[in-house]
């Protein structure tokens, strides 16, 4: 399953660097206004998560998703969206002595995977730093949060859909260990 999984980011990975830079920001700027119209949705399925943490536990105000930090990431977002693309920049160019030209020109890395903690928000920030950089990315958040990642990843593939790109640009990993070490082989 994971195997099957990591096919399809690399699949993806494919397509982004082709994406004009129009989509990837009208993607991001719809998945912004999805989060703000979808926030009962993802404090539901955040709700399930708290609803088996110790309130007490340091991981418990990490997790909480409210309406002002659904609000806030969705900010983040848009910022995102306004930043330059950085792919296809030039960063230095050189004339070797034989006369051969070197350039260094910036480009994706094609799929990233990222581990983290039971922290839903690095989900949103994750992809969002991911598209704008035409990269997947692999997200294998900590069990505490996953029904929030869930729901985050199921919001996120229906904006790529409707918008025409590939859903599997962000895939979240099943919980567990196996999952994370196999993103690391």
């Amino acid at each position: 399953m994971i195997e099957n999984t990591l096919q399809l980011l690399k699949d993806a990975s494919y397509s982004l660097p082709l994406l004009e830079e129009s989509q990837v920001t009208d993607a991001l700027l719809s998945v912004a206004d999805a989060i703000e119209s979808n926030t009962d949705m993802l404090l539901k399925a955040n709700a399930d998560d708290l609803s088996r943490m110790d309130p007490a536990s340091p991981l418990y105000d990490r997790l909480m998703l409210t309406p002002e930090r659904l609000a806030g990431i969705a900010s983040d977002m848009r910022s995102v969206a306004k930043l330059p693309n950085p792919v296809g920049k030039v960063i230095s160019e050189t004339v070797r002595p034989n006369g051969m030209k070197l350039t260094r020109v910036r480009v994706p890395f094609g799929v990233i995977g990222v581990i983290y903690e039971a922290r839903p928000n690095v989900s949103f920030d994750v992809f969002s730093l991911c598209l704008k950089t035409r990269n997947a990315c692999a997200l294998k958040g900590g069990s505490d949060a996953y029904s929030s990642n869930c729901a985050i990843v199921e919001l996120i593939h229906s904006v790529l859909e409707q918008k025409g790109i590939n859903p599997h640009a962000v895939e979240l990993l099943p919980a567990g260990h196996e999952a994370a070490q196999e993103l690391m082989r």
